[in-house]
């Protein structure tokens, strides 16, 4: 068996016992793209995955203001709130730390690696969800960026 393959079954493994369901999903759709030799595909998924998982990412999180779920008057209030203003300041840092990692994700492949195995042990392990990628590579960006003196 190949040994990509191997590793993609580990994973679908981890997610299983994990018992998550993004990352079985994610794996299983991989593996059978790699089953199926439709392997031409992995380079558009690659270069257009993140933007669109992104995309989908943020239709989710806004869908509640479009179907009238959340109003103006929620709005208010949170802003009012100091629990609510504390999730603003985090949505604030996590946006620009996801901002900050989008470069890093393209110009650093080694790092890509690292954030990999993390995010990995993250989500199967942990329960985690698999959006820290991006905002992990924005800490790296930023630590570099700190000990670089850029």
């Amino acid at each position: 068996m190949d040994q990509t393959n191997v590793i993609l079954l580990v994973l679908l493994t981890l997610g299983i016992i994990g018992n998550n369901t993004t990352v079985s999903i994610a794996v299983s759709a991989l593996l059978l793209l790699r089953l199926l030799h439709l392997e031409r595909v992995f380079p558009t998924v690659e270069n257009y995955g993140l933007q669109a998982g992104i995309v989908i990412l943020t239709i989710g999180v806004l869908s509640p203001l479009a179907s009238g779920k959340i109003g103006t008057d929620a709005i208010v209030t949170a802003i009012k709130n100091p629990v609510s203003v504390i999730g603003i300041l985090a949505g604030i840092l996590v946006a620009y730390l996801g901002g900050k990692g989008i470069p890093v994700l393209t110009e650093q492949p080694l790092i890509v690696t690292g954030i990999l195995i993390g995010t990995i042990i993250g989500v199967s392990l942990f329960k985690g969800v698999p959006v820290g990628p991006l905002i992990a590579a924005g800490g790296v960006g930023l630590i570099l960026q700190f000990f670089q003196g850029k």
